[in-house]
Order: structure tokens, then sequence, then C-alpha cells
């Protein structure tokens, strides 16, 4: 199902073991991604992967701006071995006046202190998985996810508002979207293979799984 306004666009600064799996994931998910890095090395070794892709020093504004770094929807810093570097970048992104700027961080501390100087959000990676970050951010309803592999998840997410009311057979999940209903979270309980005639609830949270395809389309209906 198409979507309701343009596709979102990244933009994923530092292209190490973390920063280049949020990339190639954002990118087997039809997203358009630009690749940023300070090294040619690293570059050109992604650049079969990555097509839009450059070597430049993100902590010089004008770099930024000759990219048209603004125009990114999101831009992801990854930077992990110099956190000067990562934090100058995120204040330059900030003050050019993009819009939405996610970073990594190796500590607490150094989560605190990006979040401080503006950063819209910081993770952990060793508790978030590159390819778990490019699920959040495509699909912000997904609150959590779990990668099955073969391109098939379990997903965790909000019942969308025009699910309300509606019954498990009405809803026509798995004829419409492709999708099965494992459980509903209800009021802190679980309900495992919710009968075909439960109506959803305001509030309810529900647990699919299905192609990672067949997931985005849903949660692109919802958002519509």
């Amino acid at each position: 199902m198409a979507r309701a306004s343009r596709q979102e666009e990244f933009a994923v600064i530092g292209l190490g073991r973390f920063g280049s799996s949020v990339a190639l994931n954002l990118i087997e998910r039809g997203y358009t991604v630009l690749g940023v890095d300070r090294s040619p090395e690293i570059v050109q070794t992604l650049s079969d992967r990555i097509s839009q892709i450059v070597a430049l020093d993100s902590t010089n504004e004008d770099a930024l701006r000759a990219v048209d770094i603004t125009s990114f929807d999101t831009v992801v810093v990854a930077i992990g071995t110099h956190f000067e570097n990562n934090l100058m970048t995120t204040v330059t992104l900030k003050g050019l006046g993009v819009r939405r700027v996610v970073c990594k961080a190796i500590s607490e501390r150094q989560q605190q202190i990006l979040l401080r100087i503006g950063a819209d959000q910081v993770v952990l990676p060793e508790h978030e998985a590159g390819a778990r970050l490019a699920w959040r951010l495509a699909e912000p309803r997904v609150l959590e996810h779990l990668d099955l592999g073969s391109g098939f998840s379990v997903a965790e997410i909000h019942v969308p508002e025009w699910l309300v009311g509606q019954s498990l057979m009405m809803s026509g999940l798995r004829k419409r979207y492709n999708i099965n209903l494992l459980a509903i979270k209800r009021d802190g309980q679980m309900i495992v293979t919710p009968p075909a005639d439960m109506l959803f609830a305001r509030g309810d949270m529900m647990l699919i799984i299905g192609a990672d395809h067949s997931i985005s389309s849903f949660c692109h209906q919802t958002q519509s």
C-alpha cells in the first residue's frame, strides 16, 4: 500500500560495523540512504552496496551543506571511536536544522551528554543492534522486534485506531496483509491465540508475525 506522503530518507554518518548495519538494513527495506564516512577506504569498500555514499569530515559544516544534509528526515551519527567527533557532528547537524538526529554512544555518560546538546535519540550499541535500530527508524510503531531470519519477523505494536472495535475476523489481517496475530496484551495480561470474535480495544498491544514487507505494509496503513 502506498504511503500517505513521500518516503522518509536517511543519512548515516560513520560506517563501521554498527553504522553500516543500520544503513544496509534500511536500504534492504527500500529506503533512500546516504552513507557518510571520513575514511575513503571504508567508502570504497561499501560503494557497491550503498549507492549514495561519500567520504567527508562530518564536523565540517560546509561539507555537510554540500551534501544537502538538511534534506534528510533522520541522520544517524554512528561515530564510535572518537567521541569528540560524535559530539561536534551532532552539534553541527542540530545547528544546521536537521529534524531528527539519532546518535550512537558507548556509555551512559556519553548518552546523557549527547541528549543534553540536542540529540533526539541516543542508542547504546550493546543494547541496540544495527538491524533493530533500522526497524525502529523505518517503523516507529514497532515497539519490539525479533528477527526470525529469511525475511520474517515477530513485532509488537499498538493496536491502530482503525482496528478498535473490530474483531480479528473482521480485520482481515491474514487476507489483506498476510500477517498472523499471535497474541494480544491487554491490561498487563497476555491473551495467546485470541478468538476470532474478540474485539480489539484501545490500548491493546498486538504481537504479530509475518514477512518483513507484510509487517511494513501493515504499519504504513496504521500511519495513513
